[in-house]
């Protein structure tokens, strides 16, 4: 069975392990300490997954629970050091496990948050891995309050400048916040956390998210109904979009909004804001 990653994903990643390459290579000794944690941490599902096909949903259930296990055992083992590679190994893995669509739609995504505890717990500055979490969380393991715990315990390790750009983990809390668990304070809170961490950059994109962090907040203090702010939310579910469930499922809910959509031929969004909040 294939497994369909989406390129971009690799390619940021690849870029992620070339930071850290050379320094594997210059530490032998420690490579192979490491290479221990991997073999200890690293679910042990590849011949499993060769024979996918032939399984029973029982079969798959059963896989899913010993896979929940090995997460939760992974959580509390030594990483020697290497908290970060770990971490990029297990989402390496958990992009394995979201691409497997076939044995999704059988057995679900239960063990998903587990993922994203044992990712983030251990490298709470991958930024990247957050994008999944809140799309996975809300729409597909049907957990948004997990996702909104991970990420307050990730943001007491991170600055506005740690990592770069760090700002949009406020603004994916408060997508779940608002469109998920209908927290309405709770999502105005993190929107002006994110317009507060965006203004201390000073290139465009910053201050852009600044703006439109510090508009919807404005919006929900003035109409907790608005539909401005759900059209923000929404669209910044379809910029962060990790598949096509989740864009089809975004685009539907900016029209709702009273929002337009219009796809060009090369597969871009032209996004429009209702005329009326």
């Amino acid at each position: 069975m294939s497994v369909s990653i989406p390129t971009s994903v690799w390619d940021k990643f690849s870029a992620k392990l070339s930071q850290v390459s050379p320094l594997l290579g210059q530490i032998g000794c420690i490579s192979g300490a490491f290479a221990v944690v991997v073999s200890l941490q690293t679910p042990q599902l590849a011949s499993l997954k060769l024979q996918r096909n032939s399984l029973s949903k029982a079969d798959l259930q059963q896989e899913e629970a010993r896979l929940k296990v090995q997460l939760s055992v992974a959580k509390i083992l030594p990483t020697f050091g290497f908290d970060n590679l770990v971490a990029d190994w297990y989402f390496m893995d958990f992009l394995q496990y979201f691409g497997d669509a076939e044995v999704r739609k059988q057995v679900g995504y239960g063990a998903a948050m587990d993922y994203f505890e044992t990712i983030l717990d251990r490298d709470p500055r991958f930024l990247y891995a957050y994008y999944y979490l809140s799309n996975t969380a809300a729409l597909y393991a049907g957990e948004p309050e997990r996702s909104v715990s991970l990420m307050d315990r990730g943001l007491k390790s991170l600055s506005p400048k740690v990592p770069d750009r760090s700002y949009y983990i406020w603004r994916l809390k408060a997508v779940d916040e608002l469109l998920f668990l209908g927290k309405v304070p709770a999502a105005r809170n993190s929107m002006l956390n994110a317009a507060s961490w965006a203004r201390q950059y000073a290139n465009p994109e910053g201050q852009n998210v600044a703006k439109i962090s510090q508009d919807t907040a404005n919006y929900l203090a003035r109409n907790p109904k608005s539909k401005q702010a759900q059209f923000d939310a929404w669209n910044m579910v379809l910029g962060t979009a990790v598949d096509d469930f989740v864009i089809k499922r975004a685009i539907a809910e900016i029209r709702a909004t009273g929002g337009k959509v219009t796809i060009s031929p090369t597969g871009e969004f032209k996004v429009e804001a209702p005329v009326n909040d």
